[in-house]
Order: structure tokens, then C-alpha cells, then sequence
């Protein structure tokens, strides 16, 4: 049988969500619970993977498993052996050949900016005490619709096939002292979100014109676009899918 098991983290002391050979990461302590748990061994295959100091409020994995188990009880048993920093919301059963990545249609990220210093946002949202023109922000993301080739925004050096990407939602809200950034894709490429942010961040500061991000984009070459954003203020909120 196979399962999908819903659940959050705060990214703050791990090494993003893959497993790494020599650092802790959520998948590693996500697997060991879950597996002691239900008494089996398994993998859980992860919706995407997310770079350290990345936070999640919603990810999906999946695993097979032939154990008999009760569902709510399974979830009470692994949320008491999880740190507090990991939070199992849900387990359920699906077809045996629902995949949490390869059949997940839509993915959306925010990334968090405060502007005016907070002592309790240290780990879960960047300070920017600059003066950002937002309106221009907003007139720049939209740009990010008319287009799917995102190379300029992608780590280099990477192993992807192509750099399409089919972004459905981009934009900034204002929230008294709080500046959150929205984008929702088909997918996503490594540092993708956090080099937007980072470009989107330059314009804001009027370093560069809204027109250049079409020049940057048509670049493909990641050297024109802007800086990468520290990763705490940068959340996976959503991973959509067609059955669920």
C-alpha cells in the first residue's frame, strides 16, 4: 500500500529536506520516526526538496508499506517522537501510483521580509530597514507571468533537463510592517525563488528599472540577475494536486 503522510517544518536547523551524508536533514529525521513508528523500513520520497534554513508549512512525502496501521494513532505516535520543529499533520492511503512529486501540479512559496526590527522573527523572516518602492516590485513580478524560461533565476551548474517553468501568481503584499512576496509555478528551480526575490529586491531600491527584469530574463545567464536572499524568509506553503 502506499501512503502520503502531510506535514510542516521549521527549516531553521536542518540541511533543507534531502538527506545529506554528512548533516541533518528533515527527511532523514522524518524517515527514522516514521519507521520506528510503523515498525518498517521505507523511504519517503519528498514533494521537492527545499535548501537549508528553507521552512515548509505544507510538504507531502510518500511511502509503501504492508503494514496494517490506524491512521490518527500513527500520527499522535510519530508527532510525540518528532522534535518540536517537525509536525505530522495527516497520513492517508492513495493509488499505487501517486507520486508526491511527479504528480504534484502546482507549487507556492513566500518569501518574508520585516521592516521594521522584530526580535521575534529572527529565524523566520529576513530584515530589510531599507526603503522599497512596492509598487514597482509589483509591476516587475507580473513581468515573470509573460514568460517560462527562468535560467537567469537558477543555480548553476545543476542537473535539470529545462528551465521551463509556467508561473501562475506572483506578487507582493504589505502587511503593516510585514512584506510578503507570493509566486505559485508548475515547478521551480534550485535558488529560484530566492534570486527573483533578490532581483525584485533591486528594483524595489530603484538600483535598477522595472524593464530590465524582461533584459534579465532574456539573459539566461544568472550573473545579470540580482542577489540570493538569505533562506530563513523563504516558506513552501502549498503543494497542490489533482486528487487531493
Amino acid at each position: 500500500m502506499r501512503y502520503f503522510i502531510e506535514f510542516a517544518y521549521k527549516g531553521t536547523n536542518y540541511h533543507g529536506w534531502q538527506i545529506q551524508p554528512e548533516a541533518i536533514s528533515v527527511q532523514e529525521v522524518l524517515t527514522k520516526a516514521t519507521n520506528l513508528i510503523l515498525k518498517d523500513t521505507f523511504e519517503l520520497v519528498g514533494a521537492g526538496r527545499t535548501d537549508a534554513g528553507v521552512h515548509a508549512s505544507q510538504m507531502y512525502a510518500h511511502f509503501d508499506t504492508e503494514v496494517d496501521f490506524n491512521f490518527e494513532d500513527a500520527v499522535r505516535k510519530v508527532n510525540s517522537y518528532l522534535p518540536e520543529d517537525i509536525a505530522v499533520f495527516r497520513i492517508f492511503p492513495v493509488s499505487a501510483d501517486a507520486h508526491t512529486r511527479f504528480d504534484a501540479t502546482a507549487r507556492t512559496y513566500e518569501y518574508h521580509i520585516h521592516l521594521k526590527k522584530n526580535v521575534f522573527s529572527k529565524d523566520l523572516s529576513w530584515y530589510h530597514f531599507r526603503k522599497l518602492n512596492i509598487d514597482k516590485m509589483n509591476e516587475a513580478a507580473k513581468i515573470l507571468l509573460e514568460y517560462e524560461d527562468f535560467e537567469c533565476f537558477s543555480k548553476t551548474h545543476t542537473d535539470v533537463f529545462t528551465f521551463n517553468c509556467t508561473i501562475t501568481e506572483a506578487h507582493w503584499q504589505l502587511n503593516n510592517d510585514n512584506l510578503v512576496f507570493t509566486i505559485s509555478a508548475n515547478r521551480f528551480l534550485r535558488n529560484m525563488v530566492r534570486a527573483i526575490v533578490g532581483t525584485l529586491i533591486n528594483i524595489g531600491l530603484e538600483k535598477i528599472e522595472v524593464q530590465e527584469m524582461r533584459t534579465i530574463i532574456e539573459s539566461k545567464n544568472r550573473g545579470k540577475a540580482g542577489f540570493s536572499v538569505p533562506a530563513h524568509g523563504l516558506y513552501l506553503t502549498k503543494v497542490s494536486y489533482p486528487y487531493i
